[in-house]
């Protein structure tokens, strides 16, 4: 497996405990990340997880940029692929190589809050103006449009009164610690 990432690695480093101590049948082998520096690329190299840092700012098109990332993933003989706040739309060229083999988790419950531009803070603050009482997080697969592929599992946590972005976040973040690593043991039991 290869994890996608752009920040701190906390979903990473969740779904990589979880593989060790439930013994789940996968190995994460890529840590691929759009910046050079981060988290998730510490975390990584810390546990001799090769890195790979691949950004379209490298590349004179986007179908240099897709066929780098399809020539790395193939490489490395890569099954599934996890984004763990990787801050990047994947190429449709790498969607179509992988169909239903690339994971996302999302910090609302899709399809409300999704699409472009719904990342980070910017999302449990419209769920705050919009006075929703629960928010929670996705976990669902990655197609040709942000945050609209096949859900595979959500679990949800109160949104409360007097409930910033911050506060909202950190509950959610808690509930995605949890979900991701269930979600890809849930995968990983109805593989053939």
């Amino acid at each position: 497996m290869a994890v996608f990432c752009s920040g701190t690695g906390s979903n990473f480093k969740a779904l990589f405990h979880a593989i060790i101590e439930h013994e789940l049948p996968a190995e994460i082998v890529l840590c691929l990340s759009n910046r050079s520096q981060c988290g998730a690329v510490d975390f990584a190299k810390e546990y001799g997880i090769e890195t790979l840092h691949l950004s379209e700012k490298q590349f004179g098109t986007n179908d240099d940029f897709a066929h780098a990332m399809l020539s790395a993933l193939q490489e490395r003989q890569i099954d599934m692929i996890l984004l763990a706040g990787y801050l990047r739309k994947i190429p449709d060229a790498v969607i179509a190589a992988y169909p239903e083999k690339i994971v996302n988790i999302h910090p609302s419950l899709l399809p409300q809050f999704g699409g472009h531009g719904m990342y980070g803070m910017r999302v449990h603050e419209a769920v705050i103006e919009s006075g929703e009482t629960r928010s929670g997080a996705t976990v669902h697969f990655v197609n040709e449009e942000y945050d609209k592929g096949r859900i595979i599992m959500q679990n949800h946590v109160p949104v409360l009164p007097g409930d910033t972005a911050e506060t909202l976040a950190e509950r959610v973040l808690r509930c995605e610690h949890r979900l991701y690593p269930a979600a890809l043991e849930k995968l990983l039991d109805e593989q053939p």
